[in-house]
């Protein structure tokens, strides 16, 4: 099972919906989204994936009660604990704890956003992955992550 992971897509609706066209084509039916949607209206590219979507709120997501509203459950508050498939997942958007959390052999996965920058590594058992930012307003470079669920291989892509 292939799934999505992408962060700080701050309301870059041409890169969200190539997102979502590289998402359709490799069919992922999950997204992980590690926080900063921004604005409510980024609602409209991400209502008409086929899947699910966990959502976190990042720092830069203005409006939350409309993000909520329009995005219900998907978005909730993070640290955010997911099971996919067996797998134990922690979504977060900033890397409140990261290596403690990683050498708690609690997840096999953790997932945080904030940084913009493509952050792939393991600690201990835990496979950490920051997607980079969807969005490429900060370093000029848009990215996401098709990550390999059954056997915890990632792949970066270019936006």
């Amino acid at each position: 099972m292939i799934i999505g992971v992408i962060s700080d897509t701050h309301d870059h609706m041409e890169n969200i919906r190539k997102a979502l066209r590289i998402f359709k084509d490799r069919e992922v039916r999950v997204i992980l989204h590690a926080g900063d949607f921004v604005s409510p209206f980024t609602w409209r590219a991400f209502k008409d994936f086929e899947g699910e979507i966990y959502g976190v709120f990042g720092n830069n997501d203005g409006d939350r009660v409309l993000l909520k509203k329009m995005y219900g459950d998907r978005i909730q508050k993070q640290i955010r604990k997911i099971e996919i498939k067996g797998k134990s997942i922690a979504l977060m958007h900033e890397p409140q704890m990261l290596e403690d959390l990683a050498l708690s052999d609690k997840f096999d996965l953790i997932v945080y956003g904030h940084m913009h920058e493509v952050d792939i590594r393991k600690v201990h058992n835990t496979l950490i992955i920051n997607p980079g930012e969807a969005c490429g307003w900060l370093y000029g470079k848009a990215t996401l992550v098709l990550l390999n669920l059954d056997n915890l291989i990632p792949e970066v892509i270019t936006l």
